[in-house]
């Protein structure tokens, strides 16, 4: 197996951080209203979700941390619903998330992913063995899931 070159981490990390700033960028201010995106954005997620469900069937140490997660997850969806503001602009239909709420979310993701890569979690040792999945982990990327699917269909539902 050949080596990855030198500059692979700093590139992998540029590209995280690059998908990331877009990822905040969309809880703040004025977003335009896209259908299609926003039928996409629900697919994948439901998608998601199905697949996270399965994955707790085989992976019974968290599973019970999925579910609360999940629980979680639309009950802050149901209550970032009801703090988003819908507007119109030149004609256009968009809606001002609150920007509290995403960002609260996107801080701790990016808290977990730090604590669990300075615990040497994706080291490939650590990556080598069985399932090496964290309740508190899988908890939160149940939780974020759930909270994008409420926003994405909420959002559907009120702007239709």
């Amino acid at each position: 197996m050949a080596a990855l070159p030198v500059y692979m981490p700093w590139l992998m990390t540029a590209g995280f951080g690059l998908l990331y700033y877009r990822r905040i960028r969309r809880h703040f201010g004025w977003q335009p209203w896209r259908p299609r995106r926003n039928v996409a954005r629900i697919v994948l997620l439901s998608v998601l979700a199905l697949l996270l469900g399965w994955a707790a069937l085989f992976l019974p140490h968290v599973a019970w941390g999925m579910l609360g997660g999940a629980v979680a997850g639309v009950a802050l969806g149901l209550f970032a619903l009801k703090h988003t503001r819908i507007s119109a602009r030149d004609g256009h239909a968009g809606y001002i998330p609150n920007p509290w709420i995403g960002g609260v979310l996107s801080l701790v993701l990016v808290g977990r992913l730090a604590w669990r890569w300075y615990s040497g979690a994706f080291s490939a040792g650590a990556m080598q063995g069985g399932s090496n999945a964290s309740p508190l982990t899988m908890s939160l990327v149940a939780a974020l899931l759930c909270y994008g699917l409420v926003q994405a269909i909420g959002l559907r539902l009120r702007l239709r």
